[in-house]
């Protein structure tokens, strides 16, 4: 049996967060001792590094419970964990995506500075500029690279 403070050094999760995950159901809750503390067994533990898990690659925690949901039924089809995780991993390649957008426009800003004052800087130009929604397109960037270029 473990107490709530060495399940969370064990598992590496907040005393909060374990009191939470009872709070929202995603824990069971803990018996409780004489002396009124929480007393969780290895299969708490067990469920708590399976819930970090999924928080750690991203699952909301209603996919989480979802999941859980799954793992207490072994003889049900895996069909929703199935989409649950093509959901997340489509979530994952659309941040990529934009992240590898932001990439291109920062290389770009870089390298269209001029090292010269503050005044000519592209990065601070870009940051200025009003019309976000463009900063990302080559439109954008080709209507700037003129003004900029030595």
């Amino acid at each position: 049996m473990f107490t709530i403070g060495k399940l969370a050094k064990q598992s590496g999760v907040k005393v909060q967060t374990i009191r939470y995950y009872e709070e929202i159901g995603l824990m069971p809750v803990a018996e409780r001792s004489a002396g009124n503390q929480r007393l969780y067994t290895q299969a708490h533990a067990d469920r708590l590094g399976f819930v970090r898990h999924g928080r750690e690659l991203g699952f909301p925690l209603d996919a989480i419970r979802t999941l859980l949901d799954l793992t207490d039924r072994p003889d049900a089809s895996c069909k929703e964990a199935d989409e649950i995780a093509r959901a997340r991993l489509e979530e994952v390649e659309s941040r990529i995506a934009r992240l590898q957008t932001l990439k291109t426009e920062l290389t770009r800003m870089i390298a269209q500075c001029a090292h010269g004052t503050a005044s000519d800087c592209r990065v601070i130009e870009v940051l200025a500029a009003t019309d976000h929604a463009e900063c990302a397109t080559d439109d954008h960037l080709a209507d700037a690279a003129p003004r900029l270029t030595p």
